[in-house]
């Protein structure tokens, strides 16, 4: 005689709704999502609408168009703003480029005491920059720094006075940035080197090849890819460099020294003027964006060939 009923088994049967164990993920990570989304996009799309409006001391929301961008291409200080990040930009990503490609090659040769050396250049990555600006302000300045040591020791016809040069201080700004990331590059290329296959190297060395043929032509085509992430990584701090400016030249001597994010903090809190500084914000993050489009269009697509 069969005893079961239709309900025997259903303690062991789970039910299709609410599960507190798939749910729990998605309970955690919910604040944060929430936070992201108001905290980050949000305060995007509302900075892109108050580039729209007139707004001065408080946001307001009477808009004017394209006015707020057209001003702030005719204002000369953004223009110099442009000039200095195209200056500093280009020089801080191909020196620290170079720095980092040759100090990874360096230690890549198993060399002794590789751990002190690697700590060495990884140091100043460890602290921000307001603490870098302010180290080299006083290692720059013609009064005690680096020129008053010089004349000290014998050198009275050395100058070094770039700091209050208006025609030279954004280089005090790339000494200053390639001298605290160019040991974060190295670290990622000698993170890549140390990945590449080792027949490659021995089958290249049977053939005759040199070293330096060897690195040239075989191990940095094949850190195209860390290439890309350094470019991606360190053009994102040159957009956004704030800190070391504030703290190093403080923008000048006048606004010599000025960068679009000192630009917009600015106009946009000293100066009252949140239209215009709300615009300078979008034209900095539309910058980002062209750098970072084209690298996870290619991330994606290497991952689609891949399948």
């Amino acid at each position: 005689m069969n005893t079961n009923t239709p309900h025997s088994g259903s303690k062991s049967a789970r039910p299709s709704g609410f599960s507190l164990t798939d749910w729990m993920p998605k309970i955690v990570l919910a604040p944060t999502m929430v936070i992201a989304l108001v905290c980050i996009y949000g305060y995007m799309i509302w900075t892109a609408v108050l580039s729209f409006t007139n707004s001065r001391m408080l946001p307001s929301y009477n808009f004017v168009g394209w006015a707020q961008y057209e001003r702030l291409f005719n204002n000369d200080r953004w223009m110099v703003a442009l000039t200095n990040l195209g200056i500093f930009g280009s020089l801080f990503i191909l020196i620290c480029l170079f720095l980092g490609v040759m100090l990874a090659i360096f230690l890549d040769q198993k060399i002794r005491a590789e751990g002190v050396i690697r700590t060495i250049y990884l140091y100043p990555m460890a602290i921000s920059f307001i603490v870098t600006g302010t180290a080299w302000k006083w290692l720059l300045n013609p009064t005690n720094g680096i020129q008053k040591l010089m004349i000290d020791m014998g050198f009275v016809n050395f100058k070094f006075d770039w700091l209050i040069n208006p025609h030279m201080v954004v280089y005090c700004l790339v000494i200053a940035a390639v001298w605290q990331a160019s040991g974060f590059v190295m670290a990622l290329f000698l993170a890549g080197l140390r990945g590449v296959d080792g027949d490659l190297i021995k089958a290249a060395h049977l053939d005759g090849a040199s070293t330096f043929t060897t690195y040239r032509r075989i191990i940095l085509p094949s850190l195209k890819p860390v290439f890309f992430s350094a470019l991606v990584i360190l053009a994102h701090i040159a957009i956004k460099s704030f800190d070391l400016v504030q703290a190093l030249t403080n923008g000048g001597p006048g606004y010599a020294s000025d960068l679009p994010a000192n630009f917009m903090y600015t106009y946009t809190f000293s100066r009252s003027q949140i239209g215009m500084g709300s615009a300078s914000a979008m034209v900095m993050l539309g910058c980002i964006l062209a750098i970072l489009v084209p690298y996870l269009y290619s991330e994606l697509r290497g991952e689609r060939s891949e399948k």
